[in-house]
């Protein structure tokens, strides 16, 4: 959350935040935008009988202050269906991984058990399914020899840091469109080369 404060607080930035809200009372978070001047609430999950009508209340408040995009950002909780279709391509988050591999939660370790040489974080759409929907932004990063889940965890938020932001411009910029469940994005280029992991063994 604070990547994006810090990408909106910017002279040339494309959005603005118009509320943090939490779920969680006294989370860092609040204190964060409070910091920033931006409006911030707490909308705490215990208080509801259910997720729908917790969920309402969010929507409520979310429409209050003319949210047009929903950036999950520590957010903890499963959304329902008819929240996730009531937001359908104005709700984005960010996963700890290349996106479909290693959903839920442990992502580090879970690389790091299978072997993989390169992990890193998605932003994407949200969709009803967890940590599901079309790709926006990826990074890849590469699990060195003596890599722990603590040492990949701190590379990986480096590059979420990076993704977030990026993503969010190329939204407000109107730059990304979905088609058939695909995000294209217009004048956008990729790397071209292959990045190979390891190097240099021979």
């Amino acid at each position: 959350m604070q990547a994006l404060i810090d990408y909106c607080a910017k002279a040339d930035a494309a959005a603005e935040i118009a509320l943090v809200l939490s779920n969680v009372p006294n989370a860092p978070g609040l204190d964060r935008a409070t910091e920033a001047n931006i409006p911030s609430l707490t909308i705490d999950h215990k208080a509801y009988d259910d997720r729908e009508t917790f969920e309402d209340a969010i929507t409520k408040a979310l429409e209050d202050a003319n949210i047009q995009l929903v950036c999950l950002a520590g957010f903890m909780r499963l959304l329902t269906k008819t929240f996730v279709e009531h937001w359908r391509d104005r709700l984005i988050n960010i996963h700890p991984s290349l996106l479909p591999a290693f959903k839920g939660l442990d992502t580090h370790e879970r690389a790091l058990a299978e072997g993989v040489r390169f992990t890193g974080c998605t932003v994407h759409y949200v969709r009803t399914e967890m940590d599901a929907g079309p790709i926006i932004v990826q990074a890849a990063i590469p699990i060195l020899p003596d890599d722990d889940p603590e040492s990949l965890a701190i590379r990986v938020l480096v590059a979420e840091h990076r993704c977030y932001p990026y993503t969010l411009s190329l939204i407000a910029n109107n730059k990304t469109e979905i088609i058939d469940e695909k995000v294209v994005i217009k004048d956008a280029t990729a790397p071209g080369i292959a990045f190979l992991n390891p190097t240099d063994a021979i």
